[in-house]
């Protein structure tokens, strides 16, 4: 998974722009400007809660082709000044820094390569869609325990799934023989150092993403191409890959490093509880027909609550500093 999506000369992330409709996928912000100036308000209230002398960072983590920032920006104009935004984007894609690049120039932002890489300091950072792509391991229930699953070369050529002849140690969870546990390895890595952050200097992390909330059994591990999905093995570099997160294993870990954890509540109930309504009802008085039916189909679109709906199937969650009691839109457990 990582060498597929961020190999240097052959890695998905490395060689494209994946957005659109001449791309793979579409996320969030590609579909409403009015998801990114939501965003940009609940960035603006955390700001408000945060020490008035603080400078927090405004982090974004894989930021795409810069869309959601720059609507957050302008929804916060009135709030933060150019002059006042230390904007830093953690971006591997040569392609899609070019984009942020130009839709971002007059805040002049700041690229890393890793989180790891951000200065430090308080900080309010944004990650849509970013969790679902960092490799995961997965292992298998057998008679001898959980072995994990690999990659190899199959029989047949070409690359197949097997697995390690020895099973793990310490993986103590019950399940039926067959049954298949995917660990967000890198995801917790990242969690912990942003929520260890967090908790040390201030500020939150807003966590948006498609995943379940109650841990469970199953295969999640997918390839998209061409809006479609696709055998994850069929063409290594060719296909977006990612997996559903793991929010309850991403909440453990943010807590285990001393943060306060907000949510996760469905995406659907987030926008909703932010005003996505009465954004929508404004914008649509100056519109003409067609802008109206373009907007109402947006609403629709991020608030499906349908299983496999964004509005359901994406969730919302935060990680804050302890002193952050409430977020806006999200519970603090």
């Amino acid at each position: 998974m990582s060498l597929c999506l961020g190999h240097p000369v052959h890695g998905y992330y490395r060689t494209r722009d994946p957005l659109g409709a001449r791309g793979d996928f579409t996320t969030a912000p590609e579909i409403s400007q009015m998801f990114g100036e939501l965003i940009g308000l609940w960035i603006a209230a955390v700001r408000g809660m945060m020490d008035p002398a603080a400078r927090p960072l405004l982090v974004e983590l894989g930021p795409g082709r810069g869309t959601l920032m720059a609507d957050a920006l302008r929804a916060l104009g009135s709030v933060l000044p150019d002059g006042q935004v230390d904007l830093h984007l953690v971006e591997t894609s040569p392609p899609l820094r070019a984009a942020q690049a130009a839709a971002l120039a007059r805040f002049r932002p700041t690229w890393h390569e890793d989180p790891a890489d951000l200065p430090d300091g308080p900080a309010i950072v944004i990650a849509n869609e970013f969790f679902d792509c960092l490799p995961v391991r997965q292992f298998a229930r057998t008679e001898r325990g959980w072995c994990e699953r690999l990659v190899g070369l199959a029989p047949e050529g070409g690359l197949g799934f097997g697995l390690a002849p020895d099973p793990e140690p310490g993986i103590r969870a019950e399940a039926p023989p067959g049954a298949l546990m995917t660990l967000p390895a890198a995801g917790l890595s990242v969690m912990r150092a942003l929520a260890a952050r967090l908790a040390r200097a201030g500020g939150a992390l807003l966590l948006i993403d498609y995943g379940h909330v109650a841990p469970g059994f199953g295969d999640t591990l997918q390839a998209l191409a061409r809006h479609r999905f696709v055998d994850p093995l069929a063409e290594p570099g060719e296909a977006d890959l990612t997996a559903h997160v793991d929010f309850a294993a991403l909440a453990r870990a943010a807590q285990g490093e001393g943060a306060r954890v907000h949510g996760p509540v469905t995406q659907r109930d987030f926008l909703m509880d932010l005003g996505l309504l009465a954004r929508a009802e404004r914008l649509t008085r100056s519109a003409d027909p067609a802008q109206a039916a373009a907007i109402a189909t947006a609403v629709a679109r991020l608030t499906d609550p349908a299983e496999r709906g964004m509005g359901h199937l994406f969730k919302v969650m935060a990680i804050g500093s302890p002193d952050l009691a409430q977020l806006p839109g999200l519970p603090a457990r």
